[in-house]
């Protein structure tokens, strides 16, 4: 199998917000193997995405040539920062970026490879299949945009969905986390830090106690409790621009994640808490305190499937076809399948090969990613 395909997707720059390039890419293939335009369509997910962005989700809807229920096959198009620049580069039986700055885009580009790839042998070699919609989505990076916006009318009520993503190919997700995301402002008084800093309330101070807090009480990273289980991350702080001001702003930003709703739920309440908490007891020389508010958005909701369900033993059967050992995982990450399946879409994610996502040290499996394509043009095929 030719790897053309693959390191050509990779090499094309498409951060999250910026993938009209890799789209017209996708596209000029889609059409040049006889899919006609009005196959071809893009969705407005990019206008309600909070980062904006240039183009909408990919979705290409195709008639089956057999009878039978339509089939989704799915993978994000855009890749994190680190990835523009990325030169991919054969090393024996792996995929490596030449430039030692970037990391490679086998997240996701290995797997919108893996769909463009399977249509195109379909085209190519006049294989029957049931009907089919390739779906294309953008901005998985910064929390599912693509997945979460679909015009889900334009996918033409699929029964079985499939998105490849990152791991190994012998793996069938069929559930993850659900999570929320926390805006936190916390607001302290300013003062001279030299002259005057009794006068200040330190928005550092309020937040530091905070932190300290939630660690002590078991409510920030690994959260326990009994037999709840869950995360939580302070990731971001930003504030300050000089020394001699005692800081009066301090915008934080963290994360709460559990595969039960209700148990995130007390983890945002302890996180908004110990806050708020920390404000009223940071006072300055005349007693004034500072305030704090929490913004907390929802940015998806946990899954999981049965193991009974046709889409998940549609996907065990072709991983074991290929002659792979099919397992089942649950992750405590987010995917497209979290929206997808939201949407009334159950959604099994299956791997490509990519390792070391996010870094420089990325890399993609040859065998790996050929055996995913493999599997991909079974489930198309409706082989299984």
């Amino acid at each position: 199998m030719s790897l053309d395909l693959v390191m050509s997707m990779m090499e094309i720059p498409g951060k999250s917000g910026k993938e009209r390039q890799i789209a017209e890419f996708i596209v000029a293939k889609l059409k040049k193997s006889g899919v006609p335009e009005s196959a071809i369509q893009f969705d407005n997910a990019h206008k309600k995405s909070h980062i904006g962005g240039e183009i909408g989700n990919l979705i290409v809807k195709l008639p089956g040539t057999v009878r039978g229920p339509r089939r989704l096959l799915m993978a994000h198009m855009d890749t994190v920062p680190l990835c523009v620049g990325a030169k991919p580069s054969r090393d024996g039986d792996v995929i490596r970026s030449r430039d030692p700055r970037t990391a490679l885009g086998g997240d996701d580009r290995a797997g919108a490879a893996v769909i463009l790839q399977t249509w195109l042998t379909i085209a190519k070699q006049g294989l029957p299949h049931p009907p089919l919609t390739l779906f294309w989505p953008i901005q998985e990076e910064v929390g599912l945009v693509g997945a979460r916006y679909v015009s889900a009318a334009k996918l033409g009520k699929p029964q079985l969905c499939f998105n490849w993503d990152g791991g190994a190919p012998n793996v069938a997700v069929v559930g993850a986390t659900g999570d929320d995301h926390l805006e936190i402002e916390v607001h302290g008084l300013a003062s001279h830090a030299g002259a005057h800093p009794e006068d200040g309330v330190s928005a550092a101070v309020i937040a530091s106690r905070a932190i300290a807090q939630l660690h002590e009480e078991g409510w920030h990273g690994l959260v326990v409790k009994g037999k709840n289980r869950g995360t939580s991350n302070i990731g971001v702080l930003q504030g300050g621009e000089a020394t001699n001001v005692v800081l009066d702003s301090l915008r934080i930003r963290a994360e709460a994640r559990s595969h039960d709703p209700a148990f995130r739920g007390k983890i945002v309440a302890a996180i908004t808490k110990a806050f708020q908490a920390a404000a009223k007891q940071v006072k300055n020389a005349a007693g004034q305190c500072g305030k704090v508010t929490v913004d907390v958005r929802h940015k998806y909701e946990s899954f999981r499937i049965d193991e009974q369900e046709p889409v998940v033993q549609s996907a065990l059967a072709a991983i074991a076809a290929t002659g792979l050992e099919p397992l089942t995982r649950i992750s405590n990450g987010g995917l497209d399948a979290n929206w997808m399946t939201a949407h009334g879409f159950p959604t099994v994610t299956l791997g490509c090969g990519q390792s070391g996502i996010h870094t420089v040290k990325e890399e993609l499996s040859i065998p790996q990613y050929e055996r995913a394509c493999e599997i991909a043009l079974l489930l198309a095929t409706g082989k299984h």
